[in-house]
């Protein structure tokens, strides 16, 4: 499901970045561009997905050590109701509790290392997002950041120093959640609300009714979720740039 995860993260940038006073089209691109890929975050607790592989040796370490940092979380949580698992891929990454964790995490490590920090954190996000969707988000990106220089600035510049923490952070943890929520929608579900216990599990799978759940990868998704994802991102690019354009 990258490309889903990632064109939901697509979504989900346009309207955070919407929130925000007045924001030009660079800083636009690029925060939509960010969450894409940030989307794709929580897929570190498999060892082949995208984001495992995206800098080899280095990222296949953290899916390591975050694999097993879920099995151990897992195997010291499991309530009497929860099934023998591995407790890896779809466990501890895949929480809420996981998503705002990251969120504030890197918002202390903006705060700490200011704007070349913010840089580093977005442009692991545009990296993640272009290997997800393609190298024409690089090229979103360029654009954005030449249209920036042009303006006398950076599209991190644009954004308020003393909210750029909360706002990487932020967007960390909205492309986290939404991960989660497109995963919730499948078969296997998620474990959203752990440590909370459901009828008697503390890592109950939420999820929709049989009928409306879909097979990750299947038919729906890449004929009806994907397209219908690019079109609602279409959409809220241009009601998000326009008005900023006009301004």
């Amino acid at each position: 499901m990258g490309r889903s995860h990632a064109a939901t993260g697509w979504c989900a940038g346009l309207l955070v970045s919407s929130c925000t006073d007045h924001p030009s089209p660079p800083v636009v691109a690029l925060m939509a561009c960010a969450t894409a890929g940030f989307a794709l975050l929580p897929d570190l607790d498999h060892r082949s997905s995208t984001a495992s592989r995206l800098l080899g040796p280095f990222t296949r370490l953290v899916s390591w050590a975050l694999r097993q940092a879920s099995s151990a979380v897992y195997a010291r949580t499991r309530a009497p109701g929860d099934r023998a698992r591995d407790g890896e891929h779809r466990h501890l990454a895949h929480t809420a509790l996981f998503g705002v964790g990251l969120g504030l995490v890197t918002a202390l490590v903006v705060a700490v290392g200011g704007t070349p920090a913010a840089l580093a954190v977005l442009g692991l996000g545009v990296l993640l997002a272009a290997a997800a969707l393609g190298v024409w988000v690089l090229g979103v990106v360029a654009v954005a950041l030449v249209l920036a220089s042009l303006a006398g600035g950076t599209p991190v510049a644009a954004v308020d120093p003393e909210q750029a923490a909360f706002t990487v952070g932020g967007l960390v943890a909205v492309g986290c959640l939404v991960h989660d929520l497109g995963d919730l929608v499948t078969h296997s579900g998620v474990p959203l609300l752990w440590p909370l216990r459901i009828r008697g599990q503390a890592w109950y799978r939420i999820r929709p009714p049989a009928g409306l759940r879909f097979r990750a990868g299947g038919p729906f998704e890449s004929w009806l979720v994907f397209p219908g994802l690019i079109v609602t991102g279409a959409l809220l690019l241009f009601g998000v740039v326009s008005p900023a354009s006009g301004g």
